[in-house]
């Protein structure tokens, strides 16, 4: 369990296919603080570390996680959003987040503001996710308010703090991201279409 409130990044050192399955080692300034058998979300997608080694740490993505998030488009050099997971006792300053994608999305829009970034995101409707304005959603693991929402595509207001400390600086027109909507909500409409 996490709460989209991301810890620090992670830069992608390698990347090894092993079957139908991706090793990846990452360099990260939290790497010493990890130890093996750890739940970690990056971009939003809940990992265990397998492998500590001073600044480094490994996982492995299985093919499911690879078909139905954005890590299989890692390459080495990229950044992804690190979170360790909620302790009891904590704060939950953003939202519940499992760690577990529903799906991508793909941005169509990226504006910069007078002091601010506004993000449009599309996504496949078929899959019967949706958003609500004011909402939660996760954003490659960064807890987020809907703006906007749309039957297939919401927007969101980023601040210049989660700008700086997120890979949103990265994104732009055409980069995919993962996305995990809001739990409570997810339960709520699996409610309302058995009734």
């Amino acid at each position: 369990m996490f709460t989209g409130i991301i810890e620090a990044f992670a830069k992608v050192k390698t990347l090894n296919k092993v079957g139908e399955n991706l090793q990846i080692k990452f360099e990260c300034n939290l790497a010493e603080e990890l130890k093996i058998d750890q739940s970690v979300s990056h971009n939003g997608v809940c990992l265990t570390v397998e492998k500590c080694e001073g600044k480094y740490y490994s996982v492995t993505a299985i093919k499911e996680t690879l078909d139905k998030t954005n890590l299989g488009l890692l390459q080495i050099g990229d950044y992804v959003n690190i979170e360790r997971s909620l302790k009891i006792g904590d704060r939950l300053d953003g939202h519940i987040v499992q760690g577990h994608v529903d799906q991508i999305a793909k941005c169509i829009s990226a504006e910069t503001l007078d002091g601010s970034w506004f993000f449009t995101f599309e996504y496949n409707k078929k899959s019967g996710n949706m958003t609500i304005e004011k909402g939660s959603i996760t954003v490659n693991g960064v807890s987020l308010t809907v703006v906007n929402s749309e039957e297939n595509r919401f927007s969101v207001a980023i601040i210049p703090y989660t700008f700086e400390h997120t890979n949103f600086k990265q994104i732009e027109i055409g980069s995919f991201v993962n996305l995990e909507f809001d739990m409570i909500g997810k339960y709520i409409a699996k409610l309302h279409l058995k009734g």
